[in-house]
């Protein structure tokens, strides 16, 4: 028998949960909520997004078939479709939203002097966008062209360290420069 941490929780130990519960209670994420906690939600989809999960019931069915190992990876509540595509529903976006600004702060800090290759006396960003294709049936409010829809999601990228510092979800149609309108600048920058 393994006695060790799974390697699933060795990556979740570095993440700060203290930053994590302040997103949660600055927006009432655990209010009324009883065994599926943000914990939880987050961690049931950190597992689905590094195992390449399609669905919710591929989540499930995965981390079911290993139920004596989820309290070692952290995970207190008991794993359903139901309960995932609830909490997916109904849970303020903004606690996670919160939560990757502040782990891209961190990750900043530990890349700052890092070589770039050129000498830039200011921070180099990469804007780019790739365009997410949908199905026009299944999602009828992301119109792109007439026999199809699609979503964009533009990307500022800190090119020293190769981080994200600006994410956008917009319809298809949005051309990169009008994102650049929406972009704050940084404090202490140059612009």
């Amino acid at each position: 028998m393994h006695a060790g941490k799974l390697v699933f929780a060795q990556l979740m130990d570095h993440l700060p949960p203290m930053m994590f519960e302040r997103c949660v209670a600055r927006y009432g994420g655990n209010h009324k909520v009883k065994s599926f906690t943000c914990m939880d939600q987050y961690l049931c989809m950190a597992f689905a997004q590094l195992t390449f999960r399609e669905s919710l019931r591929d989540i499930e069915a995965c981390l079911r078939s290993q139920a004596e190992r989820l309290y070692h990876m952290g995970i207190r509540g008991r794993i359903s479709r139901n309960t995932l595509a609830n909490a997916n529903a109904t849970r303020n976006w903004r606690i996670f939203a919160d939560f990757a600004q502040r782990l891209i702060g961190i990750a900043r800090k530990l890349y700052a002097e890092e070589p770039f290759g050129v000498d830039l006396a200011n921070t180099a960003y990469a804007l780019d966008s790739t365009t997410i294709d949908l199905s026009l049936s299944l999602f009828p409010w992301a119109p792109f062209r007439s026999t199809k829809a699609a979503v964009k999601m533009h990307t500022l990228l800190d090119l020293r360290g190769n981080i994200p510092s600006f994410i956008h979800i917009s319809d298809g149609k949005l051309h990169d420069v009008n994102i650049l309108d929406q972009l704050i600048p940084e404090a202490g920058r140059s612009t």
